[in-house]
């Protein structure tokens, strides 16, 4: 087991890292930015280094600094949690070369899979069904036109390095596609650094379903069920919910029997999640594959009792799964809703700054994980996301009064955030009966 821990991420999931290496016994180190020189992470700690100023280029995605903080606290291994360096194929093969161990699959796993055309490709030739599209990167509108002739429109352009939405242009026409494929190609090249762009069908209205799975180094692997993750805004997540309301226990079989043997192709070593698309006529597609730990972990965990921080540090560190398939058991259903410090009632324009009071919702089978407090200043540099709420219930209704309830109760002031939002969303007549997509948000935009 490792000794020492450095965590190199911040915010909540900094905090959630560094409650599981506590439980299991293990010291840590956290590391922050000059900005976040307050944040709560620090307290929680056994030791904290500042690693630069507050852009994260000069501090969280800084590898040297990163690197030096964990060689001179003689930490034997770095989580990454989610973000940042969390799937840099680089960074895991650094902390190598250096002897500390790296809390996640292997570099090789990461620079596959982060490369979507050859996620692809993986996918493909293991079996896993996957979304019409191009099989190569395409470069000019005439490669892309060709492609199109045969899956027809509309289509969307996706970054081959991309994610989180950055370089996805939906095109419908043929009109649309020159202006659209240049757009981007430069927003990927921004973002990623790589212009690099690959076409797909485009599925209207499908839902986004993600698959939670963990491998062992010696050659044991399971899922533990789905989580759906429709309710998003330009291809960022906002609520999610486990089990998923829009399939039944032989498409979750399915979806998770795929799942591992895509997995399994590439050898894959930690916890992760094989994300698909579900269309209206019940079939399903590989999209890609997250190689960390998701924002939305947490509602597997409440309906598996699974604490996936614990396991993917125990797995890192060489241990065996401490069950199999079979003892993987759904119980009730869980809800989260991302707090992000984002005005709604202004096209969700960010809300930095001091938060004068806050108050979080308690109470049986609510969860809160953040790393904000009354007099907290949120930096403006970063993710907007401040926080999770999550409520479980024994059935989804009873989860979703629980999370109406909890919403009411909490207090931030005067940061604007998406707790009304999400509140609105509960409220709403289709995600009540779970007749929702990945489109659900538009007519709380659009109205």
């Amino acid at each position: 087991m490792f000794s020492k821990i450095l965590v190199a991420n911040r915010g909540e999931i900094a905090v959630r890292i560094l409650r599981a290496a506590r439980e299991l016994g293990i010291k840590t180190v956290a590391v922050y930015s000059q900005a976040d020189k307050n944040s709560l992470h620090l307290a929680f700690a056994d030791e904290a280094i500042c690693i630069g100023k507050g852009p994260a280029s000069q501090s969280y995605l800084n590898i040297s600094s990163i690197i030096s903080a964990a060689e001179v606290t003689d930490s034997d291994a770095i989580h990454p949690g989610y973000g940042f360096l969390a799937e840099n194929p680089h960074f895991a093969e650094i902390c190598h070369s250096c002897g500390i161990h790296f809390i996640g699959p292997s570099a090789e796993n990461i620079r596959l899979m982060g490369d979507k055309i050859q996620a692809r490709k993986t996918m493909r030739k293991a079996g896993v069904p996957v979304v019409p599209g191009s099989k190569d990167k395409i470069d000019t509108k005439k490669e892309a036109a060709k492609i199109i002739k045969d899956i027809g429109f509309p289509v969307i352009l996706k970054a081959k390095s991309g994610g989180g939405g950055k370089g996805m242009r939906i095109c419908h026409s043929e009109i649309s596609l020159a202006a659209s494929l240049h757009t981007a190609q430069t927003e990927a090249e921004a973002a990623f650094g790589d212009p690099g762009l690959y076409v797909e069908k485009y599925l209207e209205d499908p839902r986004h379903i993600e698959i939670q799975i963990a491998a062992d180094s010696h050659g044991n692997m399971v899922h533990l069920g789905e989580r759906d993750c429709s309710v998003q805004r330009n291809h960022q997540k906002i609520i999610e919910e486990s089990p998923s309301p829009a399939i039944d226990s032989q498409t979750r079989k399915k979806m998770g029997q795929f799942a591992l043997k895509g997995a399994k192709a590439i050898h894959y070593q930690s916890v992760g999640t094989v994300e698909f698309l579900l269309d209206k006529d019940g079939h399903f597609y590989f999209m890609e594959m997250n190689t960390r730990i998701q924002v939305e972990h947490p509602i597997t965990e409440e309906v598996t009792g699974v604490d996936l921080l614990k396991l993917q540090i125990l797995i890192a560190a060489g241990e065996k799964l401490p069950f199999r398939q079979s003892d993987i058991k759904f119980r009730g259903h869980a809800i989260e809703c991302r707090l992000n410090a984002e005005d709604p009632k202004k096209n969700f324009m960010p809300s930095p700054g001091k938060i004068d009071f806050c108050y979080f919702p308690g109470g049986k089978d609510i969860r809160v994980d953040t790393h904000i407090y009354s007099g907290y200043h949120i930096p403006p540099y970063y993710d907007s996301l401040i926080g999770k709420i999550i409520a479980k219930g024994d059935n989804r209704k009873e989860a979703i009064i629980k999370m109406k309830r909890a919403l009411g109760e909490l207090l931030i002031e005067p940061t604007k955030t998406t707790a009304e939002f999400c509140l609105q969303a509960m409220n709403d007549a289709d995600f009540k009966t779970g007749k929702y997509h990945t489109g659900f948000i538009k007519k709380f935009i659009d109205t």
